[in-house]
């Protein structure tokens, strides 16, 4: 169908995972795809095996997907990236803004009546920093260009402990509790200029963070899930795609749960 044929999407955290999955599936649809990530190495490698084949596709017609190394925490690096995607093509319809770390552990721990550990100040600031405050850096950053062409979409990875909270994980829960209510802020401040704005909210995806997790924790999230298993990174880019594509057209606001039916309990 070809759903976002012409149209420039913005992905962070597009080297590895969601992102890498997202932008595959937003240039199968013609998308021309603009990803950024910390990881330089991850982030070359998706961008030439998306210009790889969006060239086999359209029968070697030129290709301009491109990476940049940015840390969404860093303010001026996210807006060099803007400015020069917009100098290069002019326009940004999409901004998905999908980069994100973990740094799990439990707010205090006490054994014996003493305090034996308790979640890093760094840990509760980095997980603030990236997670948060980049949707914030990106969003800002992209949403004048937007304003101006009176068009786009912005959509935000939430998760589900964001919605239900999750032992162990006060810092990544906050976070993600708040970029559900920028999601709901920024949909009422943008959809007058003709800017959607929405979230998707995973549950346990099948990436490279839950690959170090022991068998034994996987075997139980599966058991958690009413589908009963894992979701795939796919499952995730195609509810963005549906949010990104006119079908969507009358979507701002919401939060969508790709998540198996599961209910994070205590």
């Amino acid at each position: 169908m070809m759903r976002l044929k012409g149209k420039v999407a913005l992905i962070t955290g597009g080297g590895a995972g969601i992102g890498k999955a997202t932008a595959h599936r937003f240039a199968e649809e013609g998308a021309t795809v603009a990803i950024c990530d910390v990881n330089q190495e991850a982030g070359e490698a998706t961008v030439q095996g998306l210009n790889s084949e969006t060239k086999a596709a359209s029968a070697g017609a030129a290709v301009q997907h491109c990476f940049h190394p940015v840390d969404v925490a860093d303010r001026q690096a996210v807006q060099a990236w803007v400015d020069e995607v917009m100098d290069r093509h002019g326009r940004v319809e999409l901004l998905i803004n999908n980069a994100g770390v973990l740094r799990d552990n439990l707010l205090v721990k006490v054994k014996a009546g003493e305090l034996v550990k308790q979640m890093p100040e760094a840990d509760f600031d980095l997980v603030v920093a990236v997670n948060l405050k980049g949707v914030f850096n990106c969003t800002q950053a992209v949403a004048p260009h937007m304003i101006r062409q009176r068009s786009g979409v912005i959509l935000n990875a939430t998760s589900i402990v964001g919605l239900d909270g999750n032992f162990g994980q006060t810092n990544y829960v906050a976070t993600k509790a708040g970029v559900v209510g920028m999601t709901k802020v920024w949909a009422r401040e943008l959809g007058r200029h003709n800017i959607r704005v929405n979230a998707v909210a995973p549950g346990f995806i099948a990436t490279d963070i839950l690959s170090s997790m022991p068998e034994k924790v996987l075997e139980a999230m599966k058991a958690r899930t009413p589908l009963g298993r894992m979701g795939r990174p796919r499952d995730v880019a195609d509810a963005y795609l549906f949010l990104a594509s006119e079908e969507a057209s009358y979507i701002s606001g919401a939060v969508l749960r790709v998540d198996g039916g599961i209910v994070v309990g205590t």
